[in-house]
């Protein structure tokens, strides 16, 4: 169980990791947090009351207080991040108490543990601004999703941004190749398929193969895979942890898997070739990507069918338009040893990239 007493957002939450605080004399709790904390990859500093100093007590990006301890920590300074953490979940008082030393959460265990080492987890790692994820799907098959979704990736980390190319599509050809690098050393979604809980931000971000100066999470080789939908959700958490950008391309097709994906983007892009089947096809998507998204916005494909233009498919769609997405030759032909989409920073795609992110990270709040 656990209970928020405060609204008051905690610590912790900087770019900087740091160590958390237990208080208690409890040898059993100590033994249980101690257990937590190395699940959670954190080497806490412990104390039976408030440290001496003064300094950990105010600094500490989170503070663990025993039931036991209560009293004894009632006189500190009121801080943010502090969690009163006790076993009897009949004891009314703990909530009495939790107002007396200004906690912000009371837990008791072992109900609690999950949600207590993402907490410490999330101290360890250092987390700050979250990545701006934006999904990327065609209005209908061959649309040119994926290769957009590449050159939003290259864009973003050719401009120097910590940038994760995620292909959600198990049926696809695979990013990687895509990329040109389908050889590169790293873990693919099959090693993930078993993940429920907590996936580390850092840890993912070493595993996977660097194509390009950004992280890609494809698909191998071998037999399709089936991904449960909560591996998607603890993949993509850590990713997005880790600030910067997150591109997902994205199947057209909606199950629990994709349905997670699409939960966790800032905005999705839906590629339309200007034609009106096309149009037709996309309406559809549009309604079911958004019941789950509510920043959905258009990316308009060339050539134009007649009568046909930007602005009317957009007016079609009842979408905003993001802009048009401008159909380069050399994208058409077998990538063979060619550069990936948007590598060279020149041409139209890239100009439309870059344009994109610059309006998408003002929006979000600037460089992340």
């Amino acid at each position: 169980m656990t209970g928020t007493v405060t609204h008051d957002p905690p610590p912790g939450t900087s770019d900087r990791p740091g160590r958390p605080l237990i208080v208690t004399e409890d040898a059993e709790l100590l033994d249980d947090l101690l257990r937590l904390c190395a699940a959670a990859g954190a080497t806490p500093e412990v104390h039976p009351c408030v440290p001496d100093h003064g300094d950990g007590w105010a600094t500490a990006p989170l503070v663990l207080v025993g039931d036991d301890a209560a009293r004894r920590v009632g006189g500190a300074a009121r801080r943010r991040g502090v969690v009163l953490v006790g076993r009897d979940q009949d004891d009314s008082g703990v909530w009495k108490r939790a107002v007396q030393i200004g906690a912000d959460h009371v837990l008791m265990l072992p109900d609690g543990e999950q949600w207590l080492v993402d907490r410490i987890a999330d101290v360890a790692e250092g987390v700050g601004r979250p990545a701006l994820t934006v999904g990327v799907i065609g209005g209908r098959g061959g649309a040119g999703a994926s290769t957009l979704a590449c050159a939003l990736a290259v864009t973003s980390a050719r401009e120097g941004l910590r940038t994760l190319l995620v292909d959600a599509d198990p049926l696809g050809g695979g990013l990687d190749v895509l990329l040109g690098g389908e050889s590169a050393e790293g873990l693919r979604w099959p090693a993930f398929a078993a993940s429920r809980g907590r996936v580390g931000g850092g840890a993912l971000e070493e595993s996977l193969p660097e194509v390009h100066a950004l992280r890609v999470l494809s698909w191998d080789r071998g037999d399709c895979v089936a991904v449960p939908h909560q591996a998607v959700r603890a993949v993509l958490a850590a990713a997005r942890r880790r600030g910067g950008t997150v591109v997902v391309d994205l199947p057209r097709r909606l199950d629990d898997g994709v349905a997670e994906a699409l939960a966790q983007l800032d905005l999705a892009l839906l590629v339309v070739p200007a034609e009106l089947r096309a149009v037709a096809a996309a309406g559809r998507v549009a309604s079911a990507v958004g019941m789950v998204v509510r920043d959905v916005r258009l990316a308009v494909r060339g050539p134009y069918a007649p009568g046909l233009d930007a602005t009317e498919v957009a007016r079609l769609l009842g979408l905003p338009l993001a802009g048009e997405v401008p159909v380069e030759p050399a994208l058409l032909r077998p990538q063979g040893g060619t550069k990936p989409p948007g590598a060279t920073g020149r041409g139209p795609l890239a100009r439309f990239c870059t344009v994109f992110w610059e309006r998408a990270l003002v929006e979000a709040g600037g460089t992340r």
